[in-house]
Order: C-alpha cells, then sequence, then structure tokens
C-alpha cells in the first residue's frame, strides 16, 4: 500500500525487556507498570510462563505463585510497551509541530509566550493606564499625572502612577502617553513628556501651542528606550495657561510593552 504524506527517514519499534536479579522469592518489581499480567512475557530458566497460573502483574508489582531460587534466570518482555524512534526527512516540520514553552532567552528557538502559546510573553511586559477623573495641572509646572486604572498589567509592575521594569526583564520597550489639556488659549504652551527614573527624557517631550481660545489641547508622545530592571517611567503634562487646568480623563492614557527581537 503506498504511503500518504511525508515518509519518516527512519522508524524502529522494540519491545521492552526486563532481566531479573533472582532470590528465593515470589514478589518481583516492575520496571513499568502495568494493568495485568496479560501486559508482559515472563521468563524462568528460557521457559515461558503462563498468565495468571504462574504470576499476577499490576502496576509495579509482579507476584510468582511459586518463589524462585538465585540460581534461576528470570526476565520479561512488555507486551504492551513498543518504543518507536522516528527521525523526520528535511523540511516535513512546520511551526503547528513545535512547542513554543519554555524560558525566554536568547537561544530558545521561539521566544514568546502570547505570540504562540496562551500564556506568558510576548510582547511582555505590557501594561496600559487611563485617569479615572480629571485631574488639575497648574500653571508652567510639570506634574506627574495619576494614572489610576490599570486596563491591563501583564507582570504587576505598574504602581504608584509609574511603571517598573522587573527582574529579568531588561529590554528595549515601546512607550506611549497621551492627555488632553482643557481650556488652553490662543498660542498658550502645552507639553506632555515621559520622565525615566525621576528624569525628564528631553527626546520623549512634545509641545503645542493652542490655535484658538478655549481649545482642548491634544497632546501624545511615544518613543522606544533601552530599559534596564529597576528603572522607572512617569508620565508629566506642563501648560503656561496661567491658573491650573484639567487634564481630561476621557483623553489620557500611558502604555507600553517590551519589544522582541531586538
Amino acid at each position: 500500500m503506498p504511503f500518504i504524506g511525508n515518509q519518516p527517514a527512519e522508524a524502529y519499534s522494540a519491545f521492552q525487556k526486563q532481566d531479573f536479579s533472582t532470590s528465593a522469592t515470589t514478589s518481583y518489581t516492575l520496571d513499568h507498570p502495568v494493568s495485568n499480567q496479560n501486559e508482559i512475557a515472563l521468563f524462568i530458566n528460557f521457559v515461558r510462563q503462563e498468565p495468571t497460573a504462574a504470576y499476577t502483574a499490576s502496576g509495579t508489582t509482579l507476584t510468582l505463585t511459586s518463589a524462585t531460587s538465585s540460581s534461576d534466570d528470570m526476565y520479561c518482555v512488555y507486551l504492551g510497551k513498543a518504543v518507536q524512534t522516528v527521525n523526520p526527512p528535511s523540511g516535513s516540520v512546520g511551526i503547528s509541530q513545535l512547542s513554543a514553552t519554555g524560558t525566554k532567552d536568547a537561544t530558545t528557538f521561539l521566544r514568546g509566550d502570547n505570540t504562540f502559546a496562551s500564556a506568558g510573553g510576548d510582547n511582555t511586559p505590557s501594561f496600559f493606564v487611563t485617569l479615572s477623573g480629571d485631574q488639575s495641572i497648574p500653571d508652567q509646572t510639570w506634574t506627574k499625572i495619576t494614572f489610576d486604572t490599570e486596563t491591563w498589567d501583564t507582570d504587576s509592575a505598574f504602581a504608584s502612577n509609574k511603571f517598573t521594569v522587573p527582574s529579568g526583564e531588561a529590554g528595549k520597550y515601546y512607550i506611549a502617553a497621551k492627555t488632553a489639556l482643557d481650556s488652553i488659549d490662543d498660542n498658550e504652551l502645552a507639553a506632555i513628556s515621559i520622565y525615566k527614573n525621576g528624569s525628564q527624557i528631553g527626546t520623549t517631550q512634545f509641545e503645542a501651542r493652542s490655535p484658538g481660545t478655549n481649545k482642548a489641547q491634544f497632546l501624545v508622545v511615544n518613543t522606544i528606550l533601552d530599559l534596564s530592571a529597576s528603572d522607572y517611567l512617569e508620565v508629566y503634562a506642563l501648560h503656561a495657561e496661567g491658573g491650573s487646568i484639567n487634564a481630561l480623563s476621557s483623553r489620557s492614557y500611558f502604555g507600553g510593552y517590551k519589544l522582541i527581537g531586538v
């Protein structure tokens, strides 16, 4: 009969054999558990024994009807334990045949658990947080936005209004933040910035000037940062309106994720 599909390059089947060190006893231990005595062929002094009549077996317990002596030769063959070795031919293995589980490092074949499996990483750690209510921002003062609502936080790395890189998760991260400052007058400054370890990162600052009177100014910043474990990130906003105005909860978020493969 013809073979359908990729022909295995090698396929060998062999029944497992166990040799026993005999003594004056009826009790022996099997290397592999069995359901009953019919799953092994037992030989004593090269004569096959009759199951049930000469021996019984269950799990790894082998019990003889009559005790052996130390001079007897005894072995068994596991009839239900055939082991096959197959080497697939070149080009026959695809993604669906590979496992994506394991520890993430530079030597694993597939990196990432959320992408190829149902749990884990990734791009993780990842997080996304928002404001539950409008926040007052004073005039001409860089003020931290107090994001207090987590949409998700895969590694429990966001707390006290900041994201902290967990131990063992150093690497490059994509980070984004947005807010809207309400009631900015014509040509007044509004800005948003990412802070790393309490200091402003100049390249992440975004400034704008309102085109009209009492207009909400939408501010967005995104960047890629090379972060070490324990580095922490926060979002700050600034304006020059002359008095306190609100960062709008409906327009404010902060999020990011670790990049893989870089």
